[in-house]
């Protein structure tokens, strides 16, 4: 019989809307006990976990990546051009999802032209999005 295993220590969710944050942490709080969930509210935040610079220093780098559009200061496609720069090391780690309130068809096409984005969805959140989501990236079948 085989058990499935999952490579994933921590989930990171980058928005600026602390509701959504909030109810996104619950969804995965009751989806996935094990892992480690970290919601930042600004794109610059989630460069600076995923550096693990200041106050981010103890914590597990992110398998998973949610991140918003459609946010002050730096967008999510300013912190996606800022990911591509990141060592390969750790773009190796994470997989990125978009997750949005955008319809615009552009904004879809666009994410499908990067390499590192693995999928597009809109919010909110749900367990389903997130279990294929590991599923496709993070399991590993013991005998």
């Amino acid at each position: 019989m085989n058990k499935k295993k999952y490579s994933l220590d921590c989930v990171l969710l980058i928005d600026d809307d602390e509701a959504t944050n909030f109810y996104h942490t619950i969804v995965l709080e009751e989806a996935c006990e094990w892992v480690k969930i970290r919601a930042v509210s600004s794109a610059k935040e989630g460069l600076d976990y995923l550096l693990q610079r200041g106050v981010y220093a103890n914590y597990p780098q992110p398998g998973v990546i949610f991140l918003d559009l459609n946010m002050p200061g730096m967008s999510g496609w300013e912190f996606l051009d800022k990911y591509n720069e990141l060592s390969v090391e750790i773009k190796n780690r994470s997989v990125v999802s978009i997750l949005t309130t955008s319809a615009n068809p552009d904004d879809r096409e666009r994410a499908a032209n990067i390499p590192n984005v693995k999928e597009f969805v809109n919010k909110p959140l749900t367990p389903e999005v997130f279990w294929n989501l590991v599923n496709e990236n993070f399991s590993q079948n013991d005998a």
